[in-house]
């Protein structure tokens, strides 16, 4: 039997399926050491990728696809979207009033490696965990 696991989703491009996904995240991970973080971190780059994409009349034609692989070496979280920016997806540094822009700086914190690439037809952010080694107890 493999040792790997590949889950797809294709999900709408709209708010209510960042919860699914989320919901979906947690029950494939559960009993897991990284399920909430993996669950943060779904949420985050769907809603960022639901934030910083086509909007407007087009998010109707806006699809996530959320993959997520299981692997010895930990779990690999990967959001992509359909595109319709010139932007890339960067850390922002929001003041303490603004109620955004903090999420992929939530992912980077929580993930061991970030990576982003992709163009104008669709950004994939890909963030990897890895099993934390176990903490020594202290005298």
């Amino acid at each position: 039997m493999s040792r790997f696991r590949v889950w797809v989703v294709t999900c709408r491009g709209i708010p209510q399926e960042i919860s699914t996904a989320r919901k979906f995240v947690r029950e494939i991970f559960d009993g897991e050491p990284w399920a909430d973080d993996a669950a943060l971190i779904v949420t985050e780059l769907g809603t960022n990728a639901l934030a910083h994409t086509t909007g407007g009349d087009f998010r109707l034609t806006l699809t996530l696809t959320l993959t997520l692989t299981r692997c010895p070496e930990g779990i690999t979280i990967a959001v992509t979207d359909s595109g319709g920016t010139t932007t890339c997806p960067h850390i922002q540094d929001p003041t303490t009033d603004n109620t955004g822009g903090r999420g992929l700086a939530l992912v980077h914190a929580y993930a061991d490696i970030v990576t982003i690439h992709g163009d104008h037809r669709g950004q994939t952010v890909t963030a990897e965990l890895r099993p934390k080694p176990p903490r020594a107890d202290s005298c």
